[in-house]
């Protein structure tokens, strides 16, 4: 059997009223990719699309061509970001509610439940001083968590909709802040069982490998280890106060070199059952943050498909159906942080991890 590999995906690409009112008028994601610019020697920005141009997801045909390509890749499934930030408000739906009641592309997905509060900083980095709530991730409770289920109840029917030993395979991303996450997990279990569902396997995105056992025993069936930043806790303090010191004199971003940040992202835990390895192809946070973001220099993809050979090769003696490997991201443009083809590599990362799996199998 071949290996599992779930791509997030962010659904950001095309307007919505909160971004017109937050950033002006027609503002995306691209927005912020398009006006990068090179804050140190060498620093590659802005990166360009090249197959799919700088599309919009509300086209059908757009969507088509992603999971054509994420396919040739050997990815079996797209992980969309929803965002619910509770009382029934959300954002960015727009593009899977049409992938589900279109029944298009024929091309497995499943969820990751982005439960973040969203920040001014976070989406841009010319603005300064405080920083501006924009929208609060909030947990009312029970009666909430029953109406976010049944909003998704059609994906969730779906055959499409990625399983995991029968199980419906399901991302919470601050699974740790949550502190709530107990009763949330009991009451859809209960809800699949009574709307004739197997069951949910719950997956924590953990950014500290310490929290293993206290996640797994809220309910979570696995956690997904995210240590594509750890090369900055893990660094020697010498370098790390030389960066600091660079950032916040000179205004030089964080900088390390990818085919030394890869060395830490996958930790020795992902050879056990209840971790899911993550890799990244590439980082650079600067579209967003500007100068205070985090690089990758370097980002070549052979050095992915070296990363996603270790990966590969730490899942291989799991059961079958849990041979499962996260790639972060699939389309995260203004992070610097994706698969699809770009003027730079052309189809370089998709060919990497393609033949990473023929070359591991």
């Amino acid at each position: 059997m071949k290996p599992r590999i779930f791509a997030l995906y962010l659904p950001q690409y095309h307007p919505f009223p909160e971004n017109d009112e937050w950033w002006g008028k027609g503002f995306t994601e691209w927005t912020n990719v398009v006006r990068a610019r090179k804050l140190f020697p060498g620093h590659k920005q802005p990166h360009i699309p090249a197959d799919l141009g700088f599309y919009d997801l509300r086209l059908p045909e757009v969507r088509e061509e992603q999971a054509r390509l994420a396919k040739e890749a050997g990815i079996e499934a797209f992980c969309y970001y929803e965002y619910w930030f509770g009382n029934g408000r959300q954002l960015m739906q727009r593009p899977f509610e049409e992938v589900v009641t279109s029944g298009k592309p024929d091309f497995s997905f499943c969820l990751c439940w982005a439960n973040h509060s969203w920040y001014k900083k976070l989406w841009d980095p010319h603005k300064k001083g405080q920083d501006q709530l924009l929208i609060e991730q909030q947990y009312p409770g029970e009666a909430d968590y029953t109406a976010h289920f049944n909003h998704l109840l059609s994906a969730f029917q779906d055959k499409r909709y990625v399983r995991v030993n029968g199980k419906l395979f399901y991302v919470i991303y601050d699974a740790v802040g949550f502190k709530d996450v107990d009763v949330f997990i009991k009451t859809w279990r209960k809800l699949a069982k009574d709307n004739g569902l197997d069951d949910f396997y719950f997956v924590a995105t953990d950014y500290n490998s310490d929290h293993k056992g206290m996640l797994l025993s809220k309910g979570f069936d696995a956690i997904c280890n995210v240590d594509y930043i750890n090369i900055y806790h893990i660094a020697p303090k010498w370098q790390k106060a030389i960066r600091t010191i660079a950032r916040k004199y000179l205004g030089i971003p964080m900088i390390y070199k990818y085919k030394e940040a890869i060395k830490y992202m996958l930790h020795s835990s992902c050879k056990e059952r209840e971790v899911i390895p993550v890799i990244t192809p590439n980082w650079d946070h600067t579209p967003r943050s500007g100068r205070k973001g985090l690089v990758f220099t370097d980002c070549k993809p052979k050095y992915f498909k070296q990363l996603a050979k270790e990966a590969l090769s730490m899942i291989k003696e799991k059961p079958s159906e849990e041979q499962i490997v996260l790639v972060k991201s699939w389309n995260e443009w203004g992070e610097g942080n994706y698969m699809e083809p770009d003027l730079e590599f052309g189809h370089g990362y998709i060919n990497a991890l393609a033949e990473a799996i023929k070359e591991v199998q």
